[in-house]
């Protein structure tokens, strides 16, 4: 037996869907001034490792973005049918898990690559260009770069975090944390070029190979955040592959009203299901009354099913 309390993913409330819309806007902004980054950045590499590193980061900013805009139109616009009953309520989780892996094997190959170039002491040099007839040394202009590539990010990151933790969406969490992380990106690839200027040959490698490590580490830990809603675990938090705070609050408010079932949540993108194992629902049923924290948050739960006790699940009761 299951009972829906009529939210669904292509049916939001009217206060969520204008935050969607927000968010798709401020998405195409962030696609924007990230392509801006990375011609800018493009155009100053140089030799060094460091700039290399970063332009690759910067240029792998674009997936969460587009993953997000794809996500979100096929959930508004997508239709249930036959082959799909449940419309696309997963799509925004499975492009969450697609940057996620894109994230992580990124890292990991920078870091090996920068690692590489540390034992064999290659030495990187930066030369001098000219402009406006005359000569300037090639660092400022990529210390320029880099400062300019920490701006747009820090300023959109902190629009898109209260937009995710409203719509309980992870792929924007994710990119609003590659956002707000990117001044370190940016501070550790001006400290390398500057160390190569000082004559440091290993400050450039290091540089790389700390920003490398920073992408790895966000791939890994949304690899598995993403991996729990793809096989059904429970929900988990937004930054973190712990279990949510919301999702432990309705397990226990469940437990409490039966004692005596076994209780099974999980997340189908921004929505929570949940089944009570073990009893049928209470008369009359009060489905807003399952929902333990505020009013305006009870669209997360998207349906409650009721399975009563039998011989095959009778080892779980």
């Amino acid at each position: 037996m299951s009972i829906h309390p009529g939210t669904h993913a292509d049916d939001l409330p009217p206060h969520l869907r204008e935050t969607l819309k927000r968010a798709e806007r401020l998405e195409y902004w962030n696609i924007f001034w990230t392509i801006t980054i990375v011609i800018v950045m493009g155009l100053v590499l140089g030799q060094s490792q460091t700039m290399k590193t970063a332009w690759i980061e910067d240029t792998l900013g674009l997936v969460p973005p587009i993953a997000f805009l794809v996500a979100a139109r096929m959930e508004r616009k997508g239709k249930r049918s036959r082959k799909f009953p449940f419309g696309f309520e997963r799509v925004n989780g499975l492009g969450f898990f697609l940057a996620a892996v894109a994230l992580a094997a990124t890292g990991a190959l920078l870091l090996w690559d920068s690692t590489m170039t540390l034992i064999k002491a290659e030495h990187a040099s930066v030369g001098s260009v000219q402009l406006f007839g005359r000569d300037i040394w090639l660092g400022w202009l990529m210390i320029g770069a880099q400062v300019y590539a920490m701006i747009p990010p820090m300023i959109i990151g902190r629009k898109e975090l209260p937009l995710a933790e409203e719509l309980a969406d992870k792929l924007l969490h994710t990119d609003a944390l590659m956002n707000k992380a990117n001044w370190m990106t940016g501070a550790a690839g001006v400290a390398g070029i500057i160390g190569l200027g000082l004559g440091w040959w290993w400050a450039d490698s290091v540089a790389a190979a700390v920003i490398s490590f920073d992408i790895l580490h966000d791939g890994m830990k949304a690899i598995r955040s993403s991996t729990a809603e793809l096989v059904d675990g429970t929900p988990r938090a937004l930054a973190s592959a712990e279990i949510s705070k919301e999702a432990e609050a309705l397990e226990a408010a469940l437990k409490q009203r039966y004692p005596d079932a076994t209780i099974r949540l999980r997340e189908t993108g921004r929505l929570i299901r949940a089944e009570v194992h073990g009893c049928l629902p209470d008369e009359p049923f009060d489905v807003n009354g399952h929902w333990p924290g505020k009013t305006e948050r009870n669209w997360r739960l998207a349906q409650i099913s009721f399975v009563p006790a039998s011989a095959t699940d009778a080892g779980d009761v």
